[in-house]
């Protein structure tokens, strides 16, 4: 028997109170509210798992445990399949209706059409609001009615949609009399993976955005590429897990007349709305004429990449920074996914699996939107003939080598006139600098002559890139 004045709220990728549309409806409609969350093994440990998600999650939980138990309300942690769980629990608290934030992805979108089924049979409703996106992907279509593939007449489209009013947080949340379920938050206990992984949970992310709108948003523009300068900010991971939600961030940040940073909360939104109409891209490349790349399967090479060992500075800083810190720049990103596709001739897919297993803010659709444009394979993609060169990125967006010597020690004596191409160094200066290459650091695993030349080679294996000539 259900009672139409308690729901339950299952909470997912929107670990918050401000702004949040699900848990403002159901709070003003209900006397009694069960707010859950559902650890999910597929989830935590598959093959788009991480640690430093799994950690960063349960500090997220933890604290909205701690602000919804400051309203009244109290936070539910099971574990298991959400299909079984969620009807499970609303059926035990007499709910009438189950309150959640929809999810884009595949995966979310299958397992909430399963959740909605099974509550539908027991006369619970399954209610979806907007909020984990800022435009619903219903709002930006392609005239032909299905997705944008370029990123421009998307961003367009995606600019003049209409926003909804950014929500205060609850001041009240009806808590439960009881359920017959206790909570399982404790009993799963995350390693920190790392000391240096940022914190989580909804009070660090809104400082982070403070912060930020404060002292680095006038300057994003300029600064937002310099590897040296931390002039990103650095809220990606918070709105990876909604501890921010997009449309308050965009509404607090938004300049017409300096678009930069909303471009990139739109990049982020145009990979989920493209793996929403199309799933297939996150297992094959976007282009077709792309998909039998003869990729080369090297695993030294690609152990080199991972470990930061490829005798490149800036490639092996920025990997170095995203196993200890779980984040990387996104000028980083771009160089070091250049550098695997296009110098190293590695499969995106080897790539897109070690970023996923570290990454804060990984995102399923996004991640592989970013490989793939680095690739070439993708979506609006950069041309397959430009190829980063990791010496010249290093030059202009590490001018005085601050992000090196930050994250590759051994090079600190390294002058900086040789310090993103330590093998050029004379012998006397290698062994003054205390940086003897081949032993303290490694040379160079490939050529850094002739990489367009081998780029266009490897792509033509593929056959004549379609549109490009």
């Amino acid at each position: 028997m259900t009672n139409a004045s308690t729901a339950v709220v299952w909470f997912r990728r929107d670990l918050r109170l401000h702004d949040h549309e699900a848990l403002t409806a159901a709070a003003a409609n209900s006397n009694q509210l069960v707010c859950l969350y559902v650890l999910d093994d597929r989830l935590l440990s598959g093959r788009n798992g991480s640690a430093n998600r799994a950690w960063f999650l349960k500090e997220s939980l933890m604290e909205l445990g701690e602000a919804l138990a400051a309203r009244g309300g109290e936070l539910l942690v099971a574990r298991g399949l959400p299909e079984q769980v969620v009807p499970a629990v609303a059926k035990a608290a007499g709910a009438s209706s189950v309150f959640v934030s929809r999810d884009y992805s595949p995966f979310g979108s299958q397992r909430d059409r399963r959740v909605a089924r099974m509550l539908g049979e027991g006369g619970i409703a399954f209610l979806e609001s907007p909020g984990v996106l800022a435009v619903e992907p219903e709002l930006v279509v392609h005239p032909n009615g299905g997705a944008f593939s370029v990123f421009g007449a998307f961003y367009r489209r995606w600019t003049a949609a209409p926003r909804r009013p950014v929500l205060a947080a609850p001041v009240r949340i009806p808590g439960p009399d009881g359920l017959l379920f206790g909570s399982q938050l404790g009993l799963w206990q995350p390693e920190r993976p790392s000391a240096a992984l940022l914190p989580g949970g909804e009070t660090a992310a809104r400082g982070r955005l403070d912060s930020w709108i404060a002292s680095g948003l006038d300057t994003y523009a300029g600064n937002r590429d310099r590897l040296d300068l931390g002039g990103t900010s650095r809220l990606s991971q918070d709105l990876r897990w909604g501890l921010l939600s997009p449309n308050e961030v965009l509404a607090r940040t938004e300049d017409p007349e300096d678009p930069k940073f909303a471009q990139e909360v739109a990049w982020r939104e145009f990979y989920i709305h493209l793996a929403w109409r199309q799933p297939r891209v996150l297992r094959e490349p976007f282009r077709h004429d792309f998909a039998r790349l003869p990729w080369q399967a090297d695993g030294a090479l690609l152990a080199a990449w991972e470990s930061g060992q490829t005798g490149f500075p800036v490639v092996d800083a920025a990997m170095r920074q995203l196993v200890a810190t779980g984040w990387m720049h996104n000028r980083a990103r771009m160089i070091v996914a250049s550098f695997l596709t296009k110098n190293l001739f590695i499969d995106y897919r080897a790539g897109e699996r070690f970023f996923m297993r570290h990454l804060l803010d990984g995102d399923v659709a996004v991640n592989n939107g970013g490989w793939q444009w680095a690739s070439s394979t993708g979506t609006d993609a950069q041309p397959y003939f430009r190829v980063f060169n990791p010496v010249l990125q290093g030059d202009r967006f590490d001018p005085e080598g601050v992000y090196v010597r930050r994250w590759l020690p051994e090079l600190g004596g390294v002058p900086l006139r040789y310090l993103h191409r330590p093998w050029t160094m004379p012998e006397t200066v290698q062994r003054a600098a205390g940086c003897v290459i081949g032993r303290d650091y490694p040379g160079p695993i490939v050529s850094p002559d002739g990489a367009v030349q081998r780029a266009r080679a490897f792509f033509a294996a593929a056959g004549e890139p379609a549109g490009i000539r």
